[in-house]
Order: structure tokens, then C-alpha cells, then sequence
């Protein structure tokens, strides 16, 4: 039973067992303040294993957001955190008030902020109202805000060094900006670090957002009184876009708060860690989850089917081998199903729609490996060979759609590799790209112009050359070996 909020029966934790908590500390706890009160923990929002618990408490009968810092560095890291705080308060930066701070009986370190209950994060409010075409006039205007709030930011001689859209919460009345730890203060603030956390707000958009950046630059602007120079801060955008790229991909393979992977000798295993309950259903049973499941292609290199993991509908592709002449071609390689996760999860972050990558698995021996399992949240769309009449040019929100994707994707140098209208599916909002088996985005410009052409003419041959579609498509897709 769960002990009530503020109860004294929750457990009495210290700094040392909450470091040894690692991603799960209880649901509800106590930890005993320097000066002898208690701050009882409600509900927990965030934990950076062994480091920091960030939750809703009650101190002093008061709800509050509290930040325990239980590491060797508490001290340092609390009063860094202070120092933000109080500094965007002072220059008049909206932000939660900054309540109180003390150490914690036997060893770490605490500070309460004023709660908001009525409070999301910009991420949350994007994810859940984002429109599906760029520059929509609600969502431009709710990023130009988070744009205008930097600019203050700024005008004020201070930074912030992990702008994200979580660290702005949005109110019913205002946008304030958190995470106090972050927040430098300059005598001067350069046209480097101005263009740096620009660079880093930036890199947090969908890539179908660039031709908008110029509207988000002016809200800055018009904030801040001033912008960095153009040559500093196209550098800073594409080094921010670069790193941030490196380090999700990154992720992808490694244990972190985004996924769960284990590594063992025989197997490998990567889990998108907020489905892992989902698809713990069916992680260990894959081929009889497949055999179970609705079949939706059975061939020599893949096996797909439609699966219900724990309520959550996927679909399962399995990589198998041809022959053993295959099977010892592919040992020391990447397999198939570990490149299509990793650009899944490319196109994910860039916001280019795609399918949910949700798990990856690989057969391994050692360093060698064997076969793959892909899992994916399923799409119900409609794939275009089949909506659309070769004797009509597109409906308008599918033209639309096609225009966005396929300007995103030849803007940022990737190529599909298998471009049929088969691997294109309409959900109604979007269009969703499958098979991402042999997609690759290109560092050599000449690579990408030949590989988009090839793109583009596999996509045009779906159509007879003398029909609406073909001549439709064939004006409105980014330029390429174009059809005589």
C-alpha cells in the first residue's frame, strides 16, 4: 500500500541509498534535512542514477519541486544550481521561484522551487499540438516565444548551456525557463555564446523547420536588440545539429535514460525504455511471437508480422539468413536490423515521420552476429501505390506532405535506397517512410546527387510515364535526373 502523501510511515532514506537506488527509487520516501525537518517525496519526475532525484514533495506542509543531490559533488552542484536560479530571477528571466536550500542529514545536498501545477514542459505541449506540415501559425508562434525568452535571456548578459524545449515550462500565463544549473553570467556575452545556445535551440527542431528558422531569428532579435554575426552563427547551427546527432545515436546503443540495453556474450538487446514493459511481453519469445502474429511477408533474407505486445500493436522484423555463405558474410557486420534501428531513430530525431523503433535485437557471439529482430510501432496508414489514381495529381494534404518530405530528406542528403510507393504509407496526417534497411544520409555531396536520383526515378517508375501522378511528382520532387 502506498503510504499517504506526507506520511510518516514512507521510508527514511539518506544520500547513500538513494545512490544506490539507481533508475527506480521508491515511489514515495522521506529524506531528513541538516537542521532535523523532513522533506517527504510524492512523486518522482526525474533521475539521473546515482547523481540527482528531481520529484514533487511536500516540505513544511508546502508542495514544492525538490532536487536532491546525492553524489560526491552535491555541494558544488546544488549551489550552482542556486546561483541560476536566483540569477534569472534577478534579471527578471520568468522562472520558478527559488525557495530554499539546505544540506541533507548524512551527507547530499537539497533545494525546493515553487511547484506549478498547471505546468508542462515546451516538449510535451509540441509533441501533443504539433501540427504535421512546418510553420503552422500555432506552433510558430509557441516557438517564436521560446525564441523571444532566449532573447531576454540574453539582453540580461546571461547564457544558458542545455537549452532543450524540456527546460522551458509553459503556464496558462506565462514561458519560463528552468534548470538553474546551466545558467552562466558574462561581464560581455559574446557573439560565440550567443550563437552557440541559439545553435542548440535550433538543433532541438524537426530539419522540415528550416526554412521557418528566419522568423524564430527575428523573435530572437527583436528580444536580445541584437543577433551574432550570420558566419558565427551558421557555424555554431550546423556544429549544435552535428553533436546533437552524435550523441542520440550514441544513446541508441547504450544504456541511458532514453533506452535499456543489455549486453551479453550470446545476445544483444536495445529497448526504447518507456515501451520496455510493452515489449518485455514478447522480447524473449520473438519467433513465436512472429509465428503467433499476422503474417505480412515471409521471405529468403526477412520474416515480417503484425504483433500484440502487452496491448501495443508492433511489428516484428526478423533478418534471417539465406545460407551459410550469407550467414559468414554478415558476422562481422552491422546487421540490417541494427542499421534500419539506428535510422529510424535518425529520421525520428530530424522529424521526419517514420514508424517508432522500439527494439532492437541481435543473435551475438562475442563479437560476431547473427541473426536480427526489429520491432516498430505499427502503422495503420495506406501505402501510396495503393491511394493514389496514377490519373490524378495527389490530394492537396498528401501533396503537401510529399513537398515537406521529400524537400526534408534531399535537404539533409539522405537517400532511401528502395524508394517503391510500397514504403510509403498515408496515416491520414502523414506520410510515414518503412524499410529503412539501405537508407544512408551522405557526407559527399556527389554520393547524395547520385543516390537521390536513383530515389527519384524508382519512385517514378511506380507510375506510368504518360500519366497526372508521374507529371505531378515529376515537377514538384527536388530536382534530379529528371524524366525526358
Amino acid at each position: 500500500m502506498t503510504p499517504a502523501p506526507g506520511s510518516s510511515s514512507a521510508a527514511l532514506l539518506d544520500a547513500a541509498s538513494l545512490r544506490t537506488a539507481g533508475r527506480q527509487p521508491p515511489a514515495v520516501f522521506r529524506v531528513q534535512l541538516a537542521d532535523g525537518r523532513s522533506l517527504h517525496m510524492l512523486r518522482t519526475l526525474r533521475v539521473l542514477p546515482g547523481r540527482r532525484i528531481v520529484g514533487q514533495a511536500l516540505l513544511d506542509g508546502k508542495l514544492v519541486l525538490a532536487k536532491l543531490f546525492v553524489d560526491k559533488h552535491s555541494a558544488r552542484n546544488q549551489t550552482r544550481e542556486w546561483q541560476g536560479i536566483t540569477r534569472l530571477a534577478t534579471a527578471g528571466i520568468p522562472t520558478p521561484a527559488p525557495l530554499f536550500h539546505a544540506g541533507l542529514a548524512n551527507g547530499g545536498h537539497m533545494l525546493a522551487i515553487d511547484y506549478l501545477t498547471n505546468a508542462e514542459t515546451l516538449l510535451e505541449v509540441w509533441r501533443r499540438t504539433a501540427s504535421p506540415l512546418p510553420g503552422a501559425p500555432r506552433d510558430l508562434a509557441l516557438l517564436q516565444s521560446a525564441f523571444a525568452l532566449l532573447g531576454k535571456l540574453h539582453h540580461a548578459r546571461l547564457s544558458h548551456d542545455d537549452l532543450h524545449l524540456g527546460n522551458f515550462l509553459q503556464t496558462p500565463d506565462a514561458l519560463l525557463l528552468i534548470d538553474g544549473d546551466a545558467v552562466r553570467q558574462h561581464a560581455t556575452l559574446e557573439d560565440k555564446t550567443a550563437a552557440r545556445d541559439l545553435g542548440m535551440l535550433f538543433a532541438q527542431l524537426p530539419r522540415s523547420w528550416k526554412p521557418h528558422f528566419p522568423d524564430l531569428l527575428n523573435a530572437y532579435a527583436t528580444a536580445a536588440g541584437r543577433q551574432p554575426e550570420r558566419a558565427v552563427l551558421d557555424r555554431a547551427m550546423d556544429s549544435e545539429a552535428r553533436w546533437r546527432l552524435r550523441d542520440y545515436l550514441d544513446k541508441c546503443g547504450r544504456d541511458c535514460t532514453l533506452f535499456r540495453v543489455r549486453k551479453r556474450f550470446r545476445r544483444f538487446e536495445a529497448v526504447w525504455r518507456a515501451q520496455s514493459e510493452d515489449i518485455d511481453t514478447v522480447i524473449n519469445t520473438l519467433d513465436q511471437a512472429i509465428d503467433n502474429g499476422q503474417l505480412l511477408k515471409r521471405g529468403n533474407t526477412c520474416t515480417v508480422a503484425s504483433v500484440d505486445a502487452g496491448g501495443l500493436a508492433v511489428v516484428i522484423k526478423r533478418y534471417n539468413r539465406k545460407s551459410l555463405g550469407h550467414a559468414l558474410s554478415r558476422l562481422w557486420r552491422p546487421s540490417r536490423g541494427w542499421h534500419s534501428w539506428r535510422e529510424g531513430h535518425r529520421l525520428r530525431l530530424f522529424g521526419i515521420p517514420t514508424p517508432a523503433p522500439l527494439a532492437i535485437v541481435e543473435e551475438r557471439w562475442g563479437p560476431l552476429r547473427g541473426r536480427a529482430w526489429l520491432i516498430n510501432a505499427r502503422c495503420t496508414g495506406t501505402d501510396l501505390l495503393s491511394l493514389l489514381d496514377a490519373d490524378l495529381p495527389p490530394p492537396p494534404p498528401i501533396a503537401a506532405a510529399l513537398q515537406t518530405l521529400f524537400s526534408t530528406l534531399h535537404r539533409e542528403h539522405i537517400s532511401h535506397g528502395d524508394l517503391k510507393a510500397t514504403n510509403l504509407l498515408w496515416d491520414g496526417e502523414q506520410i510515414q517512410v518503412i524499410d529503412l534497411d539501405a537508407m544512408k544520409q551522405h557526407h559527399s555531396a556527389s554520393s547524395h546527387t547520385r543516390a537521390w536520383a536513383r530515389d527519384r526515378a524508382r519512385l517514378l517508375r511506380n507510375w506510368p510515364t504518360d500519366s497526372a501522378l508521374h507529371d505531378w511528382l515529376d515537377r514538384a520532387l527536388p530536382a534530379g535526373v529528371r524524366h525526358k
